[in-house]
């Protein structure tokens, strides 16, 4: 008994109905020369069977069916889970007290807005405070 291939037999019929047809001509290259189609493939020749009355409704039912049994493969987005980051009261209050009394320092108006944006403040950085703090407000 022979196997009954309905999806080539869609495409021969949709290539008969449709001969310049470039993406049903594409479709059915691939379909002979890799043996098989996506399911995004699928989907175009069954909107473009359905357009068809030359072709039963029996085997669109059954492409229909081919599609909903193929896995989706869907790819998920990464999730972007940023991490909370602590803003150190202490560091704060330094660096507005060292603003309140040079309120021109180059260097900690710009770690403050860093500060504020919520941008990661090195070790470094919070060393480099603590020592204008300690040599600037005596």
């Amino acid at each position: 008994m022979a196997d009954i291939n309905i999806v080539f037999d869609i495409l021969t019929k949709m290539k008969a109905v449709h001969p310049t047809s470039t993406f049903i001509t594409s479709l059915y290259n691939q379909y002979c020369i890799r043996g098989g189609l996506s399911k995004k493939q699928l989907e175009g020749l069954l909107d473009k069977a359905q357009k068809t009355p030359e072709i039963a409704q029996g085997k669109i039912a059954t492409l229909e069916a081919i599609i909903l049994k193929k896995i989706t493969r869907d790819r998920t987005k990464p999730t972007l889970t940023a991490a909370v980051i602590q803003k150190d009261e202490a560091l704060g209050n330094m660096l507005t007290e060292i603003l309140v009394k040079y309120p021109q320092h180059k260097r900690v108006l710009f770690l403050q807005s860093k500060y504020i944006k919520n941008e990661p403040i090195t070790i470094t950085e919070v060393d480099e405070v603590k020592k204008f703090a300690k040599l600037l407000l005596k």
